[in-house]
C-alpha cells in the first residue's frame, strides 16, 4: 500500500509542475549519446534542485520540434521562428510532456536542467540566441561511446549530417568523401563522435562554455563539481558525490557501473587494437587526435580542447 502511494505521489511530479517559466533559470547539459550525460544529469540534481527536462529536443519524440532535423544543425545567426520558437518555450519551461519530465522530482522548481543529446550541433546557436544560459559539453572517449552505442544496436545517423546543406558547407564538407563511404559500424559511430564534438569545439572559445570530461568525473568528482558549480553560479551540494558511484536511469544492467568494473577502461574489453587504430585515424581527420587518442583518459584539459581547432 505505501509502494503504490509512493508511487502514484511520483507519477503526479512528473505531471503537476509550476514552472514559472523564465529561461534565464535553465542550465544546459550536452553530449552525444551514450557519453554519460543521464547520470551527470543525475549528480548534479541529487538533492533535486532542477526540474529536469530531459532530452527535449528528440524531433521524433516532441511535437514542437518535430520539423527539425534528427542532428538539427542551426548557424549562429539563424532567427527564423521555426527554431526560435519551440526553442523558448522548452527553454522557458513552457512544455510538459512524459518523455521530457519521465525523470522529473519536482513540483515548484526554481531552475531547470536540460539534458539532451541532440543539440550539440546547435550549441552555439543557443548560445548567441539565449545567452544567459551556462551550457556544459561532456565528452567522453569515442572507443567507449561506440561500443556502448554497438551493444545498443543504435544507428550512426550519419545520412542526417549529409542531407543538411549549412552542414556541409559550413564544416563538413572536407569529410564528405569519407562520411559516404563509412560501412563499418564502428567506424560510423566514431565519425557521429567526431562530428558532434569537432563542431561545438571549433565554434566556442574559452569562457562561453564548459567542456567537462566524463573520465576527470569519475576519477576526481570534488573538483569536477566544483568547476561546474563555479560555472553555473550554483551552490551544487558536495552530498551529490556519492552519486558519482550509482548507475544512472537509463544504464544496461551489464554496465561499469553496475558490474563493478573500472569505470573508464570497461570498454577496452570489446574493442581490438585495429579498432582503436582505426578510431585513431578518423580523429586524426578532424584533428582530435590531441584530444582522445589510445589512452583511456584525456590528453588536454576542457579550455585546451577549446583551443586546439583554433589553432
Amino acid at each position: 500500500m505505501i509502494y503504490k502511494l509512493a508511487k502514484k505521489v511520483s507519477n503526479l511530479r512528473n505531471k503537476i509542475i509550476f514552472d514559472m517559466g523564465d529561461y534565464r533559470q535553465t542550465v544546459f547539459l550536452a553530449g552525444t549519446g551514450r557519453s554519460g550525460t543521464t547520470w551527470v544529469e543525475e549528480i548534479l540534481n541529487s538533492n533535486n534542485g532542477f526540474r529536469i527536462m530531459f532530452e527535449p529536443f528528440h524531433s521524433r519524440k516532441i511535437g514542437l520540434v518535430r520539423e527539425w532535423n534528427y542532428k538539427q544543425y542551426l548557424r549562429p545567426n539563424n532567427k527564423s521562428i521555426k527554431f526560435i520558437e519551440p526553442a523558448t518555450s522548452i527553454l522557458s519551461g513552457k512544455v510538459r510532456d512524459e518523455w521530457i519530465d519521465r525523470f522529473n522530482k519536482v513540483i515548484f522548481p526554481r531552475k531547470r536542467l536540460v539534458k539532451d543529446i541532440r543539440a550539440n550541433l546547435f550549441l552555439k546557436w543557443l548560445k548567441v540566441n539565449f545567452p544567459e544560459i551556462p551550457i556544459i559539453l561532456l565528452l567522453r572517449h569515442p572507443c567507449a561511446v561506440a561500443n556502448s552505442k554497438l551493444k545498443l544496436s543504435w544507428d550512426s545517423c550519419l545520412d542526417d549530417f549529409l542531407s543538411q546543406d549549412e552542414l556541409m558547407k559550413d564544416f563538413l564538407n572536407p569529410f564528405k568523401g569519407e562520411l559516404e563511404n563509412a560501412n563499418d559500424p564502428f567506424e560510423k559511430h566514431i565519425f557521429l563522435w567526431c562530428v558532434e564534438n569537432y563542431i561545438p569545439l571549433k565554434q566556442f572559445n574559452e569562457g562561453e562554455i564548459l567542456v567537462v570530461f566524463y573520465e576527470n568525473l569519475c576519477m576526481d568528482p570534488e573538483r569536477e563539481i566544483k568547476k561546474i558549480r563555479t560555472f553555473v553560479g550554483e551552490m551544487l551540494s558536495l552530498e551529490m558525490l556519492p552519486q558519482v558511484n550509482r548507475a544512472s536511469a537509463l544504464s544496461r544492467k551489464d554496465s561499469a557501473v553496475n558490474t563493478g568494473d573500472n569505470l573508464i577502461d570497461a570498454w577496452r574489453k570489446h574493442i581490438n587494437d585495429r579498432q582503436i587504430e582505426r578510431a585513431c585515424e578518423i580523429l586524426s581527420l578532424f584533428k582530435l587526435q590531441n584530444i582522445y587518442s589510445k589512452s583511456s583518459l584525456p590528453l588536454v584539459s576542457g579550455n585546451e580542447a577549446l583551443r586546439l581547432l583554433k589553432a
